[in-house]
Formats: structure tokens, sequence, C-alpha cells
């Protein structure tokens, strides 16, 4: 997740296409977030921009816009137009939303407990964002909540995730985390940013690819994450991702 005004957003996502990750969420909580998804989509169009902390809640958006004139929060459907490759909610998306673009465009909402999960992927919704997976009790809360809904749906803890607990998620059968700079050491995070090291930034990201790769792999061998369409990730792992 992209979520640092301090760095270039472009030379950002070339950081992680170096370390072999090609896509990026721009949550809605920096700075003119449409622009920047904008430029993002421009310079590298091949690359899967998706855009986070999207609240599907006008009412709550005139609210919050009317005082922020400046930098308001977009709707759903104005990231579309920018070009979103794919839409991950704070909260539970709109009956609205999947009916207008449900099957048009990835849906990732944010869900708080296994009735939210069913409810959203019911509707349409192609991954469920467990948020804040921290708060909410980390891997011992999604393995919780995953057998009893026979782990059909594919959850994507989002809010706490790092190195530490990453084999603890991929245990639990989490196949997509969320994650954002603070998965990286603080230390480490602050060098990148005061001397705009993108280079530092790639190494330390693909660390982190390196790690999710191979435990990926050690518990659904024969499978090619990077190659794989989703029909045969979700035939390996049993997981249905509301695709076709």
């Amino acid at each position: 997740m992209f979520n640092q005004d301090k760095l270039d957003i472009v030379r950002t996502a070339q950081a992680l296409i170096k370390a072999g990750v090609n896509n990026m969420e721009v949550t809605c909580r920096i700075s003119k977030p449409l622009d920047k998804l904008a430029r993002l989509r421009k310079e590298l169009p091949d690359f899967a921009a998706g855009t986070a902390s999207l609240i599907d809640a006008p009412a709550m958006l005139d609210i919050y816009n009317k005082t922020n004139p400046r930098d308001p929060l977009p709707l759903v459907q104005e990231v579309v137009d920018a070009g979103a490759s794919y839409l991950v909610s704070a909260i539970n998306f709109s009956d609205e939303s999947y009916k207008k673009l449900g099957g048009r465009i990835p849906m990732i909402p944010g869900c708080g407990n296994a009735g939210e999960v069913v409810s959203q992927f019911s509707k349409g919704a192609n991954l469920c964002k467990v948020f804040p997976a921290k708060q909410l009790g980390g891997p011992a809360f999604v393995k919780a909540i995953d057998a009893p809904l026979h782990k059909i749906i594919s959850l994507v803890p989002t809010g706490g995730t790092n190195p530490t607990n990453i084999p603890d998620y991929i245990d639990a059968g989490v196949l997509v985390l969320g994650g954002s700079f603070s998965m990286i050491e603080k230390a480490t995070m602050k060098k990148i940013i005061d001397e705009q090291d993108y280079e530092l930034l790639t190494k330390e990201l693909a660390t982190i690819k390196h790690m999710i790769d191979a435990l990926r792999a050690e518990k659904y061998p024969g499978i090619d994450f990077a190659k794989a369409s989703a029909e045969e990730i979700s035939r390996a792992t049993g997981r249905n991702f509301n695709i076709g």
C-alpha cells in the first residue's frame, strides 16, 4: 500500500516491479490520491494500480469533503474513472457499487467479522480484506473464521502484517497479504525516505516477497503463483474468487 507522501509514487512502483511485485494500492489517505493514481496509470500503464481506503458511503464523504474541499476523498466511481485496476475499501462496499461494478473490476471490501465476509462475498467480492487484522486477533482470528466458512473465501489480512507474523498468516491459509511501509524496519524506512533510496526499498521489498513465495510454495507445492491463472489457483487451494 502506498501511504507515504514523502516518496515518489512512480519510483516506488518501479521499486516494486524490480522486487518482482506488479501491483500496489494507492490509499486515499495520502494527499491528492486521484492525481497520483492518474500519474501512475499514465507512466506505468502495465502496472496494476489499485485504490485503497475507499469509503463507499456518500453521506459520510459529503460531510468530510465539505470540511476538506481542497483535498476531498474520492467516490468509488471517481477512482474507477481515474483508472484503478482494483478497489479496496476500508468498509463494506454498497449494494449499488456491486450492481454497477461487480464482475467489471476486482473488489476487495474491508470486513470485521465472519458475517460481513459472507455477506460481501455473496454480493460479488473477489477477495475479502480482514481489517484491522492485528486488532481483530491476527492469524488466530483468520484461522478461527476460515474453518467455519469452509475455507472457500480468500481472506486478505491488512493492518499489522509484518515479517514476524507472515509465516503464521500463510499457515492459516492466507494467499494474499495487504501491507504497507510499516512492514519495513522503522530505521531502514527512515533512511529510504530521507535519502530517497529506492534501491534500498527494492531490496527490502524483495526480501519480503521471497519470504512469501517460499512459504506459499511450501504450503502449496506444484503451483507457481506468479504464472498460474485464477482458475488454477482456485483448483489448487480450494479458494473461490467470484470469477465467471
